[in-house]
């Protein structure tokens, strides 16, 4: 990995259970040796593989929070519990 001396540092945030936020614009090198380059002032990096634009964070990383049986909308064939 190239390093310049003079450049200046970038920027990086780690989000506890979600990407990692870096000032732009960046360049990432691919497991593969492809590099993408955003311009942006700032781009989130997927840690979880799941974004449909991998490398870059889409939130598909957040997961779904699951309704309680009180909150589910009933389904055809539920029935009331009979007591």
């Amino acid at each position: 990995m190239p390093n310049d001396p003079d450049a200046e540092a970038r920027r990086v945030f780690l989000e506890r259970g979600g990407p990692v936020l870096v000032e732009g614009p960046v360049e990432v090198v691919l497991d593969d040796g492809t590099v993408v380059r955003s311009d942006r002032f700032a781009v989130a990096l997927c840690t979880c593989r799941r974004s449909r634009s991998y490398p870059w964070c889409d939130t598909s990383h957040r997961r779904r929070e699951q309704r309680g049986p009180e909150e589910r909308a009933p389904v055809d064939g539920d029935r009331p519990d009979r007591r």
